[in-house]
């Protein structure tokens, strides 16, 4: 009997996370997904939840706070108890994708104007250190897959300075390291991890950040592709590592960006020779 194979998704509503789960459904994978979203923003997970279904796997998506160790240890007992009833199915794609955190300066005469500790404390634990606690979960109820995957949503905020993006990239820089050490960790079970770099994208998350108009304009101006990234960019990155060939690379930031980054942008548009 063939193994069901399983994905597991933090932030599947939207972006990266929901792009990813639709990719990784239509290569053979049922997803769970872990969202936060109120009724506004419901109709695009009932979407996402539909395209899914259409490739004749399941969606099972709960409406969560990812970052909520009760709420991440009920999920993850309802996922075993559910398992436990069947051939023993596995998670063998886990891809951190949540985008939830404050932006605001470090520095301000006024403390309601700078950030505060319980800011940066939540902004790290929601887009960093949550990736560690829900391998755990999987790794301690015997959920997770030998020969599995993990993928951590990055950024170049981890490396460089934005506006009011401080502890956003302080949890970047550190979801990086946590993938680095997880890849060493759970190398002799054959789980590879590794951070997707991905270049500037027009999703709700980017909408956030203050600037993004110019952020925006300014990646399309830059990137080599005459384009912006996208969240399809991304998932179809993740639909190459997911395979067999891809088992001896891990611990690394892999950039998705079509060459963006590496372009020292001085204000125009960059040329090619010939169209």
């Amino acid at each position: 009997m063939e193994e069901k194979k399983w994905a597991l998704i933090l932030g599947a509503s939207s972006g990266f996370g929901g792009a990813s789960a639709v990719m990784l459904a239509k290569q053979g994978y049922h997803i769970l997904g872990i969202h936060l979203d109120r009724q506004v923003t419901m109709p695009n997970v009932n979407k996402i939840i539909k395209k899914i279904e259409r490739t004749g796997h399941k969606a099972i998506f709960f409406n969560a706070n990812a970052a909520d160790s009760i709420k991440r240890n009920d999920i993850l007992d309802e996922i075993k108890e559910r398992f436990a009833t069947k051939e023993h199915p596995y998670v063998h794609v886990l891809v951190h994708s949540l985008a939830f955190g404050t932006l605001k300066p470090y520095i301000s005469k006024n403390p309601i104007d700078c950030i505060s500790p319980a800011q940066m404390q939540m902004t790290t634990d929601v887009m960093a250190h949550s990736l560690v606690y829900w391998t755990q979960g999987l790794i301690q109820r015997d959920l997770f897959a030998k020969g599995g995957r993990i993928f951590g949503l990055t950024s170049a905020g981890s490396q460089t300075v934005i506006k009011n993006y401080g502890a956003v990239s302080a949890a970047k820089a550190s979801l990086e390291s946590h993938i680095r050490q997880l890849a060493v960790e759970l190398g002799f079970m054959g789980i590879t991890a590794n951070s997707i770099m991905a270049g500037v994208t027009d999703t709700p998350a980017l909408r956030k950040i203050p600037g993004n108009e110019a952020m925006l304009e300014t990646a399309f101006l830059k990137n080599p592709g005459g384009r912006l990234t996208s969240p399809e960019d991304v998932a179809n990155v993740i639909s190459l590592l997911i395979k067999p060939e891809a088992d001896w690379i891990s611990g690394n930031v892999i950039g998705v960006d079509g060459g963006e980054y590496i372009v020292n942008y001085t204000g125009e548009k960059v040329s090619v020779p010939f169209k």
